[in-house]
């Protein structure tokens, strides 16, 4: 087994990792490695490094032919639920390859997320990449309210999804004949769902309305049966 430590690009210099006091107590005193072993250093933008342990820093001894990232990027948008809700949903679906996060203050949030806040979901997405071998670390936005992420969007390579509830003649997600070679984008509504004026601006800015199914699931688990299914739909 290969430990695995995300680093930042400037770290590396010369085939050496400079390592930070933090990073040399998770690899020393949690992991318990040893000068000469060896962990995976990761560059959280698709670089993998073989790196052996030396007293303060890392020798790299090759770089590494890894890929665990999904073949189609999904982005999540989501609005903000209340309490750590959205932690956990970093936590799994940055472990089922979601390529980046949008949290949304909808009409129906109670959140205003600080800096903080962000700093701290970025962490939790760091470490779940760590966790599960990916070698991207998901971007992470800072929360915007609905108008301005519909205005800041760009379609050209994505297609956009909004999952509804309660409303009848609205395809399922699994039966949605999406298009190849596009990324995908899943909104995903607060608990008390999206208010109807928050679905038609969706609706103008091209969103495709889809359901999950007859039963009402809470904002926290919709994001992971939703990636979920893409995952199976794409086989991966």
């Amino acid at each position: 087994m290969s430990y695995r430590l995300i680093i930042n690009s400037e770290q590396l210099e010369n085939s050496q990792i400079s390592l930070s006091a933090d990073q040399l107590h998770y690899l020393k005193r949690v992991l318990r490695l040893q000068d000469g072993e060896t962990f995976v250093a990761l560059d959280g933008r698709g670089v993998s490094l073989l790196v052996a342990l030396e007293e303060k820093t890392g020798r790299v001894l090759e770089y590494l032919e890894q890929n665990n990232e999904l073949s189609r990027k999904i982005h999540l948008m989501v609005a903000l639920p209340k309490g750590s809700g959205f932690e956990d949903i970093i936590r799994s679906c940055t472990e089922l390859g979601v390529a980046s996060f949008i949290p949304i203050c909808s009409e129906r949030t109670l959140l205003d997320p600080s800096q903080a806040k962000l700093e701290r979901w970025r962490k939790i997405s760091q470490e779940a990449t760590e966790q599960c071998e990916r070698q991207i670390v998901p971007q992470i936005f800072p929360a915007v309210k609905v108008n301005n992420a519909l205005v800041n969007l760009d379609l050209t390579r994505i297609t956009p999804y909004l999952l509804v509830t309660r409303k009848s003649d609205i395809p399922h997600l699994a039966a949605v004949n999406i298009p190849q070679e596009r990324e995908i984008l899943l909104s995903i509504g607060p608990e008390g769902g999206w208010s109807e004026r928050e679905i038609e601006s969706f609706i103008a800015a091209g969103f495709v309305l889809v359901s999950l199914g007859n039963r009402i699931l809470r904002t926290v688990t919709a994001p992971i049966v939703a990636v979920s299914m893409l995952n199976a739909i794409f086989r991966e």
